[in-house]
């Protein structure tokens, strides 16, 4: 049974890349990547590595034949990724893949503010439509991500948030690929859609209070409303829509899509969630 990864040379593709080395033969592996000089080292442990490229369509049928089982990761082109989705489902489904996971995010709905909603509500759209049996896989936000907003906190003494009260169920991107794998060489997946969370929901108290801890220093919580958090983004540095994007998730926490925790990382993926004071550690 082969079981293709896209994006397998990215941050998470790669662990699900490692995870399903531990778990199937190296030759059912596929991996799938724009840059097949970046997996060198995962070709010569036996897994096959592919060129596939969202943004020539041509090299997708190629690609995905003889796969049975794909993971189809979502780019990081933010509002230019739809097209490339709906051409990679597409593409897997002509090759006569039998089921297809995708990497979306929790509640895709239209009120959810959270910026990267629409890409993710339109390729999950396109998997219900096709003939694939699909598997939605609707990760949390990283885990991974926070340590350095928690290192500026100690350093200022001020944690500064759009995201109100609202409470945010961090996951680690391990994690994700465990919940990945599980999927891809599990059964009983179909058709079905998984909040990928870590192990409990932290509000932006709770997370001054670990960076207190941490510290040894107060750290006070400073509410802002979503323009100014962007603003405050951009006057460090980030790029205008990276700091819209970051403010649209603290507008998502703050009105309450990103809180429900869920125990699909140990019932799936097999392993107990990484706490979010572990995860900043590593």
């Amino acid at each position: 049974m082969s079981i293709a990864v896209t994006g397998a040379s990215g941050q998470l593709g790669r662990l699900v890349a490692e995870g399903l080395l531990a778990r199937v033969p190296a030759h059912e592996v596929v991996l799938l990547t724009r840059d097949p000089a970046r997996l060198a080292d995962l070709a010569a442990r036996g897994a096959e590595v592919r060129v596939a490229d969202f943004d020539r369509p041509d090299t997708l049928p190629a690609a995905f034949a003889g796969v049975r089982r794909a993971l189809l990761i979502s780019t990081d082109a933010v509002g230019d990724r739809i097209a490339g989705h709906v051409a990679a489902v597409r593409a897997a489904e002509t090759a006569g893949v039998e089921h297809l996971a995708y990497t979306s995010v929790t509640r895709p709905e239209p009120t959810n503010p959270a910026a990267v909603v629409p890409d993710h509500a339109a390729t999950e759209e396109a998997l219900r439509a096709s003939g694939l049996a699909w598997t939605l896989l609707r990760n949390n936000l990283y885990a991974d991500m926070q340590g350095d907003a928690l290192a500026s906190a100690i350093a200022s003494g001020r944690l500064v948030t759009n995201a109100g009260d609202g409470a945010t169920a961090y996951v680690t991107r391990a994690d994700c690929a465990a919940v990945a794998v599980g999927v891809l060489t599990g059964e009983g997946h179909e058709g079905r859609a998984y909040d990928v969370t870590g192990p409990r929901a932290w509000t932006a108290e709770e997370l001054a209070g670990l960076a207190s801890r941490r510290g040894g220093r107060p750290v006070e919580v400073v509410h802002v409303d979503d323009a100014a958090y962007a603003a405050g983004l951009a006057s460090v540095g980030l790029p205008a829509e990276i700091a819209g994007l970051l403010a649209s998730f603290g507008a998502s926490a703050r009105e309450g899509y990103l809180a429900a925790v869920s125990d699909v990382v140990a019932t799936v993926g097999g392993v107990e969630p990484t706490p979010l004071e572990s995860a900043i550690d590593g």
